[in-house]
């Protein structure tokens, strides 16, 4: 479906430059943007490959264990199914913490890595997501971030004088969003389960 409506954008603005006789406008537009998209990745590149390191290290160090049982209080509310110190709790916790330093990236595939976990807990579920999967995907995309790391790297890049100012509003729109995806998530479980 995506591809579909980044095809229809492009059309469509191929379309309306050449109606409106803007096309050397529209050339000088992709090879700029294309230019700062490179840019842009290598700027975040270095911050990238640091977190995305220091959080292997931190899973083979043992952190994960330790941020597990850290988090065990609030994840056995949230996923009742899974045993306390298992592989996937274990990943969950990574996952978290990746997203608590605001590293969407580096959380993606530790994201990936704990679906796979939640899959090994319920065979049985087959092609269907089970309501683990689903909050996880909730609170995954959802995800309470104390650091913006990537935002304000991003700031940096693009001159902000103080790229970690915008941490007030970060913190209540994550939290609001996070709270309304859960409260959403356990609401239409607890409805399918009835139903």
């Amino acid at each position: 479906m995506l591809n579909w409506i980044w095809t229809g954008l492009l059309f469509v603005s191929i379309l309306c430059a050449c109606l409106t006789g803007r096309t050397e406008e529209l050339a000088n537009a992709v090879l700029s943007g294309a230019q700062s998209a490179v840019e842009l990745c290598f700027a975040t590149m270095g911050m990238m490959c640091f977190w995305t390191g220091m959080m292997h290290i931190a899973e083979k160090g043992g952190l994960t264990q330790l941020l597990a049982k850290v988090l065990h209080p609030i994840l056995k509310h949230l996923f009742p199914d899974l045993k306390p110190g298992s592989r996937a709790a274990g990943a969950i916790c990574m996952n978290l913490t990746a997203n608590f330093l605001g590293l969407g990236n580096a959380a993606t595939p530790l994201g990936i890595s704990a679906m796979k976990e939640l899959k090994k807990c319920d065979p049985k579920c087959g092609d269907e997501a089970n309501r683990s999967m689903v909050l996880f995907v909730v609170l995954n995309t959802a995800s309470l971030q104390l650091i913006p790391t990537y935002m304000a790297t991003i700031r940096a890049k693009y001159g902000a004088q103080n790229p970690f100012d915008l941490l007030p509003a970060v913190w209540i729109t994550s939290i609001c969003a996070l709270l309304v995806a859960v409260l959403s998530a356990k609401l239409f479980e607890r409805r399918k389960v009835r139903g």
